[in-house]
């Protein structure tokens, strides 16, 4: 049976929505924004929810109070306001106090990269990846489909700390049919391979299952999912890209601007790994012309058949 494709916050929302009835501890606050899953929670449980406004400091400050009062708070915006309208706040109120003081916040930004394509930079996201993951105690998670953004619901209620989630404002094709990936590991490995692995996260995972189904079959490239930003399992992964002789990292923000490639550049050289690392991402610089997310992303080099070229010649590099 095929699983329905479904938005990602309508399904983690549906789990909070639910999980409220049984836990008193859950509160939800919203910076001016909504869905309708969001418009049942407002209604069953008023006394859990705020709606601060058009003011993502503010949400931060108020998600901040409440989990020093031992809530588990979900916090709710588009990606970009989330994460850069109020950076100083979640550096001070949620990375720095969770120094000191347990709290569990967890802010869930919806329109990562290119998702929402009609509404310009202004509304696309592509530093997120780099500005989360700098601050060291902040957990990041990166899901590719629906399925793995409700199972990120578990972690967020069981695990202490602030955390992002970066999800997807469209409806992505559902990768993961039978169960979500395993999350303790944080990365999930599609296929395996002896030549080139394709590290991916999120949106960018589609694309390498695409590009690796169109390599030939000597080329022998395997596919990770990275789910988890920031605290993977290390000795796992390290296991899987031993037998590798290149790797190719694909994410949805910019190359060389410290996101996930950069992450990868200090473990392969902390895990003394001897593989040629390839970065795939956005282009330098901000477009302002309109079109679907699969023109704009081969405009900036991270579409199917961008990544292909790229791919292939790397492939090629490697013989020499």
């Amino acid at each position: 049976m095929t699983t329905k494709p479904l938005p990602m916050r309508d399904v983690l929302l549906d789990r909070i929505w639910q999980a409220m009835e049984q836990d008193a501890k859950i509160f939800f606050v919203s910076a001016d924004f909504g869905s309708p899953i969001l418009d049942k929670i407002r209604a069953d449980f008023p006394s859990r929810f705020v709606n601060v406004g058009i003011a993502e400091q503010n949400l931060i400050n108020v998600s901040a109070g409440l989990a020093l009062e031992g809530f588990t708070v979900f916090a709710y915006a588009i990606a970009p306001f989330i994460t850069m309208r109020c950076y100083e706040q979640i550096r001070v109120s949620l990375a720095l106090l969770s120094e000191v003081r347990p709290i569990n916040v967890n802010l869930i930004g919806v329109g990562a990269g290119y998702s929402y394509v009609v509404s310009g930079p202004t509304h696309q996201c592509y530093e997120d990846l780099t500005l989360m993951r700098a601050m060291p105690n902040f957990q990041v998670f990166s899901p590719a489909d629906h399925v793995t953004a409700g199972a990120l619901f578990e972690r967020c209620v069981s695990a202490t700390g602030p955390k992002y989630l970066r999800f997807d404002a469209q409806v992505l094709p559902v990768i993961y049919e039978q169960a979500a990936p395993d999350l303790r590991l944080g990365f999930h490995v599609h296929r395996r391979g002896r030549r080139i692995c394709l590290l991916a996260t999120g949106y960018m995972l589609h694309t390498a299952l695409k590009v690796a189904a169109q390599q030939d079959p000597e080329h022998d490239v395997g596919v990770i999912d990275l789910v988890d930003i920031a605290r993977f399992d290390e000795d796992s992964l390290a296991d899987e890209l031993a037998g590798y002789q290149g790797l190719v990292s694909l994410e949805e923000g910019f190359s060389g601007r410290g996101g996930v490639d950069a992450m990868l550049f200090d473990f392969l050289a902390r895990r003394n790994l001897p593989l040629t690392l390839l970065n795939l991402g956005v282009n330098g610089g901000y477009r302002f012309e309109l079109g679907t997310r699969a023109e704009l992303h081969e405009q900036v080099g991270i579409g199917p058949e961008a990544v292909q070229r790229r791919v292939a010649a790397f492939i090629q590099s490697l013989s020499h």
